[in-house]
């Protein structure tokens, strides 16, 4: 069994949500407290294990590789003032020479192509999917535990999370079958079922294992939903060759491709943070105090 090494991240998209924010400002460079969105997935894989950064970008996307370069004038300055502990956090995110790989997705054709595009750095060897929107929060992180549990399974991991049954229609959902150490075996997956069909309320949350065959499977893959070639369906076929199995994280996910999580994560993060939690939370409670009284109650009705 070979372990997992590289980790592939598709930062093509064009944030449309988040206009005018994403204009000229990739959104995964957009900041929850004080790091960018894609500085919280790769710490994850980092934690994770991995050695290798793979980024699928577009145009436009140049600040992300400028982000995990080395800048030697701010390192300088930050010397120069004795700003030792500014200077020292830069260095423990600063991935060593080598460690980061950068393709391009010339064509918006969705995640499985995205995927399939990193084929060439990623070889022929198992590695981890992270999508840059969701980020999460745990003690442990998602793609550790989901290494751990490939270190007994081998095959191909997804994790999930469960969601209100009633929304189980807009998500990819898996069959939940025996327990295997710290997860179980999938039954099955289904892309966005009809609302009463879905085999259970597990959704998969954006972090992956996959198998590199998955990458010949995406190259013949017809194009699908949205006109575009979906990941889902070239993981359907791999399922009928090679055992797929599920981790059911507990952690908190936040989905940083819509404004609500974004702000979410924002609150969530900085109230995590010992050193401005104290700050914040108070300024938080006023203003949610200030907009109920502005809606009469009505905010705290709804919630």
């Amino acid at each position: 069994m070979q372990r997992i090494r590289k980790a592939v991240f598709p930062v093509a998209g064009l944030g449309t949500r988040f206009l005018p924010a994403t204009k000229a400002v990739p959104k995964e460079m957009l900041t929850v407290v004080d790091r960018p969105v894609i500085q919280y997935v790769v710490d994850e894989a980092r934690e994770a294990g991995i050695e290798h950064f793979i980024f699928v970008t577009g145009r436009n996307k140049a600040v992300i590789e400028d982000h995990f370069d080395i800048q030697f004038e701010l390192n300088q300055t930050l010397a120069q003032r004795g700003k030792d502990d500014q200077l020292a956090k830069l260095q423990r995110l600063q991935p060593l020479a080598g460690q980061t790989s950068f393709t391009r997705q010339q064509e918006p054709l969705g995640l499985g192509h995205a995927v399939w595009c990193a084929r060439e750095l990623v070889g022929d060897e198992p590695f981890a999917l992270l999508l840059p929107d969701m980020i999460m929060q745990s003690e442990k992180s998602c793609m550790k535990e989901m290494v751990e549990l490939y270190g007994h399974t081998g095959g191909n991991v997804v994790a999930v999370q469960e969601c209100d049954p009633s929304e189980t229609h807009k998500y990819g959902i898996v069959g939940k079958g025996g327990d295997i150490h710290n997860g179980f075996r999938l039954t099955g997956m289904v892309e966005k079922p009809k609302q009463g069909t879905a085999p259970s309320n597990l959704y998969i949350n954006g972090r992956y294992i996959l198998q590199p065959e998955i990458f010949s499977i995406l190259e013949n893959q017809e194009r699908g939903a949205g006109n575009e070639i979906q990941l889902t369906d070239g993981m359907l076929k791999l399922e009928k060759e090679q055992g797929f199995y599920g981790f059911h994280y507990q952690g908190r996910t936040f989905d940083c491709g819509s404004p609500e999580g974004f702000i979410e994560a924002n609150v969530a993060f900085a109230l995590a943070r010992p050193d401005i939690a104290g700050k914040m939370a108070p300024v938080i409670a006023g203003l949610l105090d200030e907009a109920q009284a502005k809606s009469g109650g009505a905010l705290r009705q709804s919630g």
